[in-house]
């Protein structure tokens, strides 16, 4: 039940008088939510399977292909702050509908787009409609469940937050396989529609008093520092991090980001209060959510990789098989408040961890070129199970450590650090990959003619045309290529580990604490 707003209202409901007692509504809420948040990340990361359809189709290279995948996640990542900030002053149901209404309208372009420029401008545009919509997924349950609901909710939002982009992927890949690369657009605009209409009715727009004025430097700071460390994280290991560009952008972020902290510091109504991460729960929190979502980015670089190249699989078979691990994910994000009530999060956070550290060891132990996908089933498994234990009560410690009127930076924050963590996963592990297969297949090489070996040396994609050039040694080069990028794998895959433990080490040390 509403109440009118007042001046000393935190919104259009009270604090007590926007919590949501009927279960229905809560459930209604609930799935409104979840329905967008899989629109935004399904979005994310769909659109890779594309990749030979988009050169084709407008005729262009592959890094103008990779601009037009990353122009969305770049414009998300650099938008999340300041927009779910602004939600909370302009009402969270108007956010959640405006950026429903420009990522629609975004979706719907690019599937008409008939050059490669409209549809990166369309890319970009939905980039913005997502990143007014992905904090308030968040916020709106923290800010209208009651204390004994949240939890759970939390829970669901995070399996969704954390699986959905696998379960996205698969099904633009069926799109693609079954229809046209363009209709891959049509799930998240069927998603955001239904969303829409659940959200009409049952969402509350709540919305917090204003403290003082917005901080628009903190805003265009932390976008300039999302911008820059997002590109250089992309860019670095394709281009070499001495190249300018990525080079440029990370001097760029790091100067961006000594700003905003300057800044956040010394303003009256900070985007984000920096002295709170004093608190066990945001920055054990945070920095778990920024190496678990690395290490899950980073197994996707190179499960693909494998699947497809050295198994011989289709893209949409690949993708398949990534879905034991988002499916457990999903399930022990559920289960994650339960366990939390009983041992305490701090001990729920550690268990996960180090859960999905076993993950990681036991596909570096296991994987095989010859024993193929069930060499690395239980290793999907018990990383899956362990991000979804340990994602569901560093959410909630993220989220908790903020005032009610600072719920939508807090969600920002929490999905921030999965952006960055995703794409420095992405940069770290297929480094790590590239140097030990390169390292791995150099003896292979030696004595062969360039002519035969270039394509091979770059990376494991080039094995795939070896076997069309008639040369009587390539069936032993393709082998070779094959055993160096499983080296390669399970290089990185122990590093992955190791920092795994350490991480489970720092949240037993300084996890959150019990509540009193």
């Amino acid at each position: 039940m509403s109440v009118p707003l007042s001046p000393q209202s935190h919104g259009v409901d009270s604090a007590s008088a926007a919590l949501i007692t009927d279960p229905s509504r809560r459930r209604s809420i609930l799935i409104a939510v979840c329905l967008a948040l899989m629109a935004v990340v399904a979005s994310v990361s769909g659109l890779g399977v594309a990749q030979p359809q988009l050169a084709l189709e407008f005729g262009i290279d592959q890094d103008r292909v990779l601009w037009i995948i990353n122009a969305y996640t770049i414009t998300l990542a650099a938008l999340l702050l300041p927009l779910g900030a602004l939600g909370d002053r302009l009402g969270r149901k108007t956010m959640l509908l405006a950026g429903t209404a420009v990522f629609t309208l975004a979706n719907i372009a690019a599937a008409l787009a008939p050059t490669a420029d409209m549809i990166l401008g369309a890319r970009v545009a939905a980039g913005i409609g997502a990143a007014a919509i992905m904090p308030v997924t968040l916020s709106v349950i923290t800010s209208s469940f009651p204390p004994a609901e949240r939890s759970q909710a939390i829970g669901i939002w995070t399996g969704v937050a954390g699986g959905g982009g696998i379960l996205g992927m698969y099904l633009s890949a069926l799109l693609v396989d079954v229809a046209a690369w363009r209709w891959m657009f049509a799930l998240p605009v069927v998603l955001l529609l239904a969303s829409a209409l659940l959200a009409v009715r049952s969402v509350p727009n709540t919305r917090e008093a204003a403290s003082g004025p917005f901080d628009v430097v903190g805003a265009l700071t932390s976008m300039f520092a999302m911008v820059g460390f997002t590109l250089a994280l992309h860019e670095g290991p394709a281009r070499g991090w001495g190249d300018a560009l990525p080079l440029g952008a990370l001097i760029i972020a790091i100067l961006a980001a000594a700003g905003f902290v300057w800044r956040e510091l010394r303003h009256p109504a900070p985007l984000l209060n920096l002295r709170a991460f004093r608190t066990r729960g945001l920055s054990s929190g945070s920095l778990l959510l920024l190496v678990m979502f690395g290490v899950q980015a980073g197994i996707s670089i190179v499960l693909y990789p494998f699947f497809q190249t050295v198994l011989g699989w289709s893209g949409l078979a690949a993708t398949l098989g990534l879905m034991p691990m988002a499916l457990l994910m999903m399930a022990t994000s559920g289960i994650a408040p339960r366990l939390a009530a009983r041992i305490g999060a701090r001990a729920t956070m550690a268990t996960g961890v180090f859960v999905g550290a076993a993950g990681l060891a036991l596909m570096a132990a296991l994987v095989s070129r010859d024993g193929g996908y069930l060499t690395v089933l239980p290793g999907l498994i018990a990383m899956g199970a362990g991000m979804g234990l340990a994602m569901t009560p560093s959410t909630e410690a993220i989220t908790s450590a903020l005032p009610r009127e600072q719920q939508g930076a807090a969600s920002a924050l929490n999905d921030v650090t999965r952006e960055l963590g995703a794409a420095l996963g992405v940069a770290l592990l297929g480094a790590l990959v590239t140097a030990g297969y390169r390292t791995a297949l150099a003896p292979a090489l030696s004595g062969l003619p360039t002519t035969l070996t270039a394509g091979v040396a770059e990376g494991i994609a080039g094995a795939g045309p070896l076997a069309a050039s008639g040369d009587a040694r390539a069936a032993a080069l393709i082998r070779a290529a094959h055993e160096a990028f499983v080296f390669g794998w399970q290089q990185s895959m122990w590093i992955g580990a190791i920092i795994l433990v350490l991480l489970g080490v720092i949240v037993m040390l300084r996890g959150p604490r019990a509540r009193a």
